[in-house]
């Protein structure tokens, strides 16, 4: 039953760390809006060069 248990919580843990704010930056809150430079960033800018 334990067992059921710490898989039903770690589940919903896994859930919620997918709801994540879509108008703020994850790490310096600050508001995500259309006139932000990195929206205009492509993939290939930030990848890691060799």
């Amino acid at each position: 039953m334990s067992l059921k248990i710490l898989l039903a919580v770690l589940g919903v843990a896994l859930m919620g760390t997918g709801c994540t704010n879509t108008h703020h930056y994850p790490l310096s809150g600050e508001d995500c809006g259309p006139a932000d430079p990195v929206r205009d960033l492509s993939v290939q800018q930030c990848a890691p060069t060799a």
